[in-house]
């Protein structure tokens, strides 16, 4: 069975998305079917839509979401009509080579929604399930392990954030590069992701907290989100400016959040001995950095890799909801501005063009 929902469709990279009538299909064994209330519109959506990873069109974007389960399939428990949930794009077995490591985003199972999309166009064509989620639309099916339940008294805004701007940030502080109390510490772009790194070295007691951005409204955000220092890498003296705040060193682990060259080629220089360049934002493919190896051997530092924050649905999403609850997590304060699907264009566009830390799609 299948039904028709509304969705923003992909059908020429560079060109505005399409709103169109999609058909959804039921979820089957092991997958949820949630009526979408919120879409947060993450860099990655924007990436795919220009084209910078390639892929196959049409295609349904929007993975950062959050709604209400309307229908589960057999052999689905723990999650029931009702239940409030955030839904991710990170889909495991928890049982494979990467999942049992405690790697769920390296997840190598072949799942039946990865075979068949569960999305289709009118003419009964298939569209693209994008980033495994396809949530610019007012209804999803996913798999089970995409799903986390939260208290339904969060607003599905704030709690839309959860599914990838939170966890990237926050997760590749606390859970990939596992910083120490007292270190010192660098993030490079200060939009969602880098704001939640931000708040990540701060509950792990972070010494210094140094946002780096060309913004200065952008460096003043980070403040509020407890940066102690802000730096704009547009002065002559950034490099300076940050050896002063760190006894000359440089900082122990440097974030970089943003997925351009000259922010990745830039982190370098800002690193200690035995510190880490920490590589969060993706850029899009053929994108290039660079490095002095012999430096980075002489130095025993490292360059590390984190995709989605290195998260665990289950546990992190869940840890994230209590610290919000308690008032050391900002979620509201990240919401810029809010949309209806039907001005989701409008909305990519402020998105590009800066003037937000995360843009919602919301729906009644």
């Amino acid at each position: 069975m299948s039904e028709t929902i509304r969705a923003a469709v992909c059908r020429d990279f560079n060109a505005p998305l399409v709103i169109e009538a999609v058909t959804l299909a039921d979820p089957g064994p092991g997958e949820v079917k949630v009526a979408v209330k919120a879409c947060a519109i993450c860099h990655s959506d924007i990436i795919y839509a220009e084209g910078g990873w390639g892929g196959t069109l049409p295609m349904v974007l929007g993975h950062e979401a959050a709604g209400v389960v309307e229908q589960v399939g057999p052999g689905v428990a723990g999650v029931e009509p009702g239940d409030h949930v955030v839904v991710t794009l990170i889909r495991s077995c928890g049982t494979c080579h990467y999942c049992s490591g405690g790697h769920q985003v390296l997840c190598e199972e072949v799942f039946p929604l990865d075979r068949q999309s569960p999305i289709a166009g009118a003419g009964g064509e298939a569209l693209v399930h994008g980033l495994r989620t396809g949530a610019f639309a007012e209804k999803v099916v996913v798999e089970k392990s995409q799903v986390a339940v939260i208290p339904k008294e969060i607003a599905f805004d704030a709690a839309s954030l959860l599914a990838c701007g939170v966890i990237t940030g926050f997760g590749a502080v606390t859970n990939t590069a596992q910083i120490h109390p007292g270190c010192h510490v660098a993030v490079i772009g200060c939009g969602g992701v880098g704001l939640n790194a931000v708040q990540g070295a701060l509950a792990s007691g972070a010494q210094t907290i140094i946002a780096i951005d060309l913004s200065n409204d952008k460096l003043a955000a980070a403040k509020r989100f407890g940066a102690t220092h802000g730096i704009n890498a547009g002065a002559p003296d950034h490099r300076e400016q940050l050896m002063a705040l760190t006894g000359g060193r440089g900082v122990d682990f440097v974030f970089v959040s943003v997925g351009v060259k000259p922010a990745i080629d830039s982190a370098a220089q800002y690193i200690t001995k035995a510190g880490s360049i920490v590589i969060v934002g993706m850029p899009p493919s053929g994108v290039m950095g660079e490095y002095d190896p012999g430096t980075l051997a002489g130095w025993s530092q490292r360059i590390i890799g984190s995709k989605m924050g290195s998260a665990q649905v289950a546990r992190d999403i869940p840890y994230l909801v209590t610290l919000y609850q308690e008032g050391r997590l900002k979620l509201d304060e990240l919401v810029t501005g809010r949309f209806a699907l039907d001005d989701i264009n409008e909305a990519i566009a402020s998105t590009k063009r800066g003037e937000a830390l995360r843009n919602v799609i919301v729906f009644d």
